[in-house]
């Protein structure tokens, strides 16, 4: 079985899950597809029109220059900056990982599955 996303995003999210007794599912996009993605490529060419030229002193900067773009037809940009600390290095066993309650997809089950409560068996 193949593992394409961190062991630790499962093991972190599956609480949440659980909490609220929610599940997801989850399609990624397959690696090298993301220029195909037709938003992120139109605002990509705007935020870089709208930051030429202007120095990239800091992050704050860069966040800013990205949450005021804003496209003719309208399209607004929202960025935040994550200032959280995370841990580096975390290592997720097989023990703890089949703990979540994974589904895969049977058509490229790497980047489609679902996350269900642990209350549903599988």
């Amino acid at each position: 079985m193949l593992f394409i996303v961190h062991r630790s995003w499962f093991v972190q999210f599956a609480p949440c899950i659980n909490e609220f007794n929610l599940g997801i599912t989850v399609c990624h996009l397959p690696p090298g597809t993301s220029k195909w993605n037709k938003i992120e490529h139109r605002l990509f060419s705007i935020i870089s029109m709208n930051w030429r030229g202007k120095p990239l002193t800091s992050f704050e900067t860069i966040v800013d220059l990205i949450g005021s773009t804003t496209t003719t037809k309208g399209l607004k940009v929202r960025s935040v900056l994550d200032e959280n600390d995370y841990e580096k290095g975390i290592i997720v066993g097989d023990e703890e990982l089949k703990s979540v309650n994974i589904f895969r997809r049977k058509f490229h089950e790497e980047w489609n599955y679902a996350i269900k409560p642990s209350s549903i068996q599988m």
